[in-house]
Protein backbone atom coordinates (compact mmCIF):
# COMPACT_ATOMS: atom_id res chain seq x y z
CA UNK A 1 0.00 0.00 0.00
CA UNK A 2 1.48 3.36 -1.03
CA UNK A 3 1.88 6.29 1.36
CA UNK A 4 0.69 9.84 0.65
CA UNK A 5 2.06 12.33 3.16
CA UNK A 6 2.82 16.05 3.44
CA UNK A 7 4.96 17.51 6.24
CA UNK A 8 5.03 21.26 6.94
CA UNK A 9 7.38 23.77 8.54
CA UNK A 10 6.76 27.46 9.18
CA UNK A 11 9.49 29.67 10.63
CA UNK A 12 8.74 33.20 11.88
CA UNK A 13 10.53 35.86 13.99
CA UNK A 14 9.84 35.38 17.67
CA UNK A 15 10.11 39.11 18.52
CA UNK A 16 13.27 38.56 20.62
CA UNK A 17 15.86 38.25 17.86
CA UNK A 18 15.26 34.56 17.35
CA UNK A 19 13.11 32.37 15.12
CA UNK A 20 10.03 30.47 16.26
CA UNK A 21 8.42 27.45 14.62
CA UNK A 22 4.65 28.02 14.80
CA UNK A 23 4.11 25.08 12.44
CA UNK A 24 6.10 21.85 12.73
CA UNK A 25 3.86 19.15 11.32
CA UNK A 26 5.18 15.65 10.67
CA UNK A 27 3.38 13.20 8.41
CA UNK A 28 3.99 9.61 7.36
CA UNK A 29 7.70 8.82 7.07
CA UNK A 30 8.67 12.51 7.34
CA UNK A 31 9.23 13.13 11.05
CA UNK A 32 10.33 16.68 11.91
CA UNK A 33 12.32 17.47 15.05
CA UNK A 34 13.51 20.84 16.33
CA UNK A 35 17.22 20.48 17.12
CA UNK A 36 20.02 22.73 18.36
CA UNK A 37 20.58 25.70 16.06
CA UNK A 38 24.21 25.02 15.17
CA UNK A 39 23.95 23.47 11.69
CA UNK A 40 24.50 26.68 9.71
CA UNK A 41 27.84 27.40 11.32
CA UNK A 42 29.07 23.84 10.82
CA UNK A 43 28.05 23.92 7.17
CA UNK A 44 30.19 26.98 6.52
CA UNK A 45 27.26 29.24 5.73
CA UNK A 46 27.73 32.93 6.50
CA UNK A 47 26.52 34.74 9.56
CA UNK A 48 23.50 36.93 8.87
CA UNK A 49 22.00 40.04 10.35
CA UNK A 50 18.57 38.46 10.68
CA UNK A 51 17.10 36.43 13.49
CA UNK A 52 19.05 33.53 14.98
CA UNK A 53 18.55 30.36 12.96
CA UNK A 54 16.04 27.78 14.08
CA UNK A 55 17.05 24.27 13.07
CA UNK A 56 14.81 21.39 12.02
CA UNK A 57 16.07 17.87 11.39
CA UNK A 58 14.12 15.47 9.18
CA UNK A 59 14.12 12.01 10.72
CA UNK A 60 12.93 9.10 8.57
CA UNK A 61 10.18 7.29 10.49
CA UNK A 62 10.03 4.35 8.04
CA UNK A 63 11.61 3.11 4.82
CA UNK A 64 10.59 5.55 2.09
CA UNK A 65 10.00 6.51 -0.58
CA UNK A 66 8.81 3.21 -2.02
CA UNK A 67 7.34 2.90 -5.50
CA UNK A 68 3.86 4.43 -5.48
CA UNK A 69 4.55 6.73 -2.51
CA UNK A 70 3.81 10.44 -2.87
CA UNK A 71 5.71 12.47 -0.30
CA UNK A 72 5.89 16.25 0.06
CA UNK A 73 7.60 18.68 2.41
CA UNK A 74 6.58 22.34 2.56
CA UNK A 75 8.67 24.98 4.31
CA UNK A 76 7.83 28.68 4.67
CA UNK A 77 10.35 31.12 6.13
CA UNK A 78 8.49 34.33 6.87
CA UNK A 79 9.93 37.83 6.58
CA UNK A 80 12.98 38.27 8.82
CA UNK A 81 13.16 34.65 10.00
CA UNK A 82 16.11 32.27 9.57
CA UNK A 83 15.83 28.49 9.26
CA UNK A 84 18.23 25.60 8.72
CA UNK A 85 16.80 22.22 7.67
CA UNK A 86 18.99 19.12 7.66
CA UNK A 87 18.44 15.37 7.96
CA UNK A 88 19.44 12.61 10.34
CA UNK A 89 20.25 10.15 7.54
CA UNK A 90 20.22 9.68 3.80
CA UNK A 91 16.94 9.20 1.96
CA UNK A 92 16.81 5.86 0.15
CA UNK A 93 14.58 5.44 -2.92
CA UNK A 94 13.37 1.83 -2.89
CA UNK A 95 11.48 -0.26 -5.45
CA UNK A 96 7.75 -0.69 -4.98
CA UNK A 97 5.71 -3.86 -5.04
CA UNK A 98 4.61 -5.25 -8.38
CA UNK A 99 0.93 -6.11 -8.89
CA UNK A 100 0.71 -9.18 -11.06
CA UNK A 101 2.38 -8.37 -14.37
CA UNK A 102 2.17 -4.64 -13.77
CA UNK A 103 5.41 -2.91 -12.78
CA UNK A 104 5.47 -0.87 -9.61
CA UNK A 105 4.44 2.78 -9.92
CA UNK A 106 7.10 5.46 -9.55
CA UNK A 107 7.56 7.31 -6.28
CA UNK A 108 7.26 11.08 -6.00
CA UNK A 109 8.96 13.52 -3.64
CA UNK A 110 8.08 17.22 -3.85
CA UNK A 111 9.69 20.06 -1.92
CA UNK A 112 8.00 23.46 -1.84
CA UNK A 113 10.12 26.18 -0.23
CA UNK A 114 9.11 29.82 0.29
CA UNK A 115 11.51 32.44 1.68
CA UNK A 116 10.30 35.94 2.56
CA UNK A 117 11.91 39.38 2.69
CA UNK A 118 15.23 39.48 4.58
CA UNK A 119 14.67 35.83 5.48
CA UNK A 120 17.26 33.04 5.28
CA UNK A 121 16.89 29.36 4.43
CA UNK A 122 19.73 26.84 4.57
CA UNK A 123 18.43 23.59 3.05
CA UNK A 124 21.08 20.95 3.79
CA UNK A 125 19.67 17.41 3.63
CA UNK A 126 21.71 14.23 3.47
CA UNK A 127 22.16 12.28 0.24
CA UNK A 128 19.42 10.71 -1.86
CA UNK A 129 20.38 7.13 -2.75
CA UNK A 130 18.81 5.55 -5.83
CA UNK A 131 18.53 1.77 -5.26
CA UNK A 132 18.37 -0.80 -8.06
CA UNK A 133 14.79 -1.22 -9.28
CA UNK A 134 13.54 2.04 -7.81
CA UNK A 135 11.93 4.86 -9.82
CA UNK A 136 11.80 8.26 -8.10
CA UNK A 137 10.73 11.61 -9.50
CA UNK A 138 11.74 14.50 -7.25
CA UNK A 139 10.90 18.17 -7.79
CA UNK A 140 12.08 21.07 -5.66
CA UNK A 141 10.25 24.39 -6.13
CA UNK A 142 11.64 27.53 -4.46
CA UNK A 143 10.04 30.99 -4.31
CA UNK A 144 12.30 33.77 -3.04
CA UNK A 145 11.50 37.35 -2.10
CA UNK A 146 13.91 39.96 -3.57
CA UNK A 147 15.97 40.19 -0.36
CA UNK A 148 15.81 36.51 0.59
CA UNK A 149 18.93 34.40 1.11
CA UNK A 150 19.21 30.73 0.21
CA UNK A 151 21.77 27.96 0.56
CA UNK A 152 20.46 24.75 -1.00
CA UNK A 153 22.38 21.50 -1.39
CA UNK A 154 21.32 18.41 -3.36
CA UNK A 155 23.28 15.16 -3.59
CA UNK A 156 22.32 12.02 -5.50
CA UNK A 157 24.13 8.69 -5.08
CA UNK A 158 23.64 6.15 -7.88
CA UNK A 159 23.12 2.80 -6.20
CA UNK A 160 24.36 1.27 -2.98
CA UNK A 161 27.83 -0.24 -2.87
CA UNK A 162 28.39 -2.62 -5.77
CA UNK A 163 24.95 -2.25 -7.38
CA UNK A 164 23.61 -0.28 -10.36
CA UNK A 165 21.19 2.59 -9.71
CA UNK A 166 17.47 2.80 -10.13
CA UNK A 167 15.78 5.45 -12.25
CA UNK A 168 16.03 8.95 -10.81
CA UNK A 169 14.61 12.16 -12.25
CA UNK A 170 15.20 15.40 -10.35
CA UNK A 171 14.11 18.93 -11.17
CA UNK A 172 14.99 22.19 -9.43
CA UNK A 173 12.84 25.27 -10.15
CA UNK A 174 13.70 28.58 -8.48
CA UNK A 175 11.88 31.91 -8.79
CA UNK A 176 13.06 35.19 -7.27
CA UNK A 177 10.68 38.15 -7.03
CA UNK A 178 8.31 36.18 -9.27
CA UNK A 179 10.86 35.77 -12.06
CA UNK A 180 12.66 32.55 -13.04
CA UNK A 181 16.18 32.23 -11.65
CA UNK A 182 16.90 28.55 -12.37
CA UNK A 183 15.03 25.62 -13.90
CA UNK A 184 16.95 22.44 -14.60
CA UNK A 185 16.24 18.72 -14.76
CA UNK A 186 18.48 15.66 -14.59
CA UNK A 187 17.49 12.09 -15.47
CA UNK A 188 19.71 9.17 -14.48
CA UNK A 189 19.49 5.39 -14.46
CA UNK A 190 18.00 2.74 -16.74
CA UNK A 191 14.79 4.70 -17.38
CA UNK A 192 16.66 7.84 -18.48
CA UNK A 193 17.41 8.77 -22.10
CA UNK A 194 20.43 7.03 -23.61
CA UNK A 195 23.83 8.44 -22.83
CA UNK A 196 23.04 9.44 -19.23
CA UNK A 197 26.19 7.64 -17.98
CA UNK A 198 28.43 8.88 -20.82
CA UNK A 199 31.10 11.53 -20.78
CA UNK A 200 28.65 14.32 -21.61
CA UNK A 201 26.59 13.70 -18.44
CA UNK A 202 28.20 11.87 -15.50
CA UNK A 203 31.13 10.07 -17.11
CA UNK A 204 30.82 6.95 -14.97
CA UNK A 205 30.75 8.76 -11.62
CA UNK A 206 28.39 7.50 -8.90
CA UNK A 207 27.78 10.77 -7.01
CA UNK A 208 26.15 13.88 -8.48
CA UNK A 209 25.51 17.10 -6.61
CA UNK A 210 24.77 20.77 -6.77
CA UNK A 211 24.91 23.73 -4.44
CA UNK A 212 22.80 26.83 -5.04
CA UNK A 213 23.57 30.05 -3.16
CA UNK A 214 21.37 33.13 -3.59
CA UNK A 215 22.42 36.36 -1.84
CA UNK A 216 21.45 39.99 -2.58
CA UNK A 217 25.10 41.12 -2.63
CA UNK A 218 25.71 38.95 -5.71
CA UNK A 219 23.66 41.54 -7.63
CA UNK A 220 26.42 44.13 -7.22
CA UNK A 221 29.34 41.71 -7.07
CA UNK A 222 28.59 38.56 -9.11
CA UNK A 223 30.80 35.55 -8.56
CA UNK A 224 33.29 34.68 -11.28
CA UNK A 225 32.90 31.38 -13.13
CA UNK A 226 35.65 28.88 -12.42
CA UNK A 227 36.57 25.23 -12.28
CA UNK A 228 36.64 23.60 -8.86
CA UNK A 229 38.85 20.65 -9.67
CA UNK A 230 38.42 18.24 -12.57
CA UNK A 231 34.70 17.49 -12.13
CA UNK A 232 33.13 20.56 -10.51
CA UNK A 233 32.34 24.06 -11.72
CA UNK A 234 31.04 27.30 -10.22
CA UNK A 235 28.63 29.19 -12.49
CA UNK A 236 27.11 32.64 -11.83
CA UNK A 237 23.40 32.90 -12.58
CA UNK A 238 21.57 35.74 -14.31
CA UNK A 239 20.49 37.10 -10.94
CA UNK A 240 22.03 37.19 -7.45
CA UNK A 241 22.93 33.51 -7.47
CA UNK A 242 25.80 31.06 -7.85
CA UNK A 243 25.46 27.41 -8.82
CA UNK A 244 28.05 24.72 -8.12
CA UNK A 245 27.63 21.43 -9.99
CA UNK A 246 29.88 18.49 -9.18
CA UNK A 247 30.58 14.84 -9.90
CA UNK A 248 32.52 12.51 -7.62
CA UNK A 249 33.28 8.82 -7.21
CA UNK A 250 31.44 8.58 -3.89
CA UNK A 251 29.34 10.48 -1.36
CA UNK A 252 32.24 11.52 0.85
CA UNK A 253 34.21 13.07 -2.00
CA UNK A 254 31.12 14.87 -3.27
CA UNK A 255 30.35 16.40 0.14
CA UNK A 256 33.93 17.60 0.46
CA UNK A 257 33.74 19.41 -2.90
CA UNK A 258 30.43 21.10 -2.05
CA UNK A 259 31.51 22.10 1.47
CA UNK A 260 34.75 23.59 0.13
CA UNK A 261 32.82 25.50 -2.54
CA UNK A 262 30.42 26.99 0.04
CA UNK A 263 33.27 28.08 2.27
CA UNK A 264 35.06 29.62 -0.72
CA UNK A 265 32.00 31.66 -1.74
CA UNK A 266 32.07 33.50 1.62
CA UNK A 267 35.81 33.72 2.08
Amino acid sequence: MSVHATARITAAPDGRGGTALPVLESDGPLALRRTRATAAARAGAPATATATHARVTVVGAMSAPLGGDRLALEAEVRDGAALTVDAAAAMIALPGRRTGDRPADHAGYDLRLTVGESAVLHWLPEQLISVTGSDLRAHTRVDLAPTARLVLREEQILGRHGEPPGTLTTRLTVHRAGRPLLDQQLALGPGAPGGWDGGAVIGGHRAVGQLLVVAPEFDEKPVAPRLLGDTAVLTPLAGPGALVTALAPDARALRRVLDDALADLYR
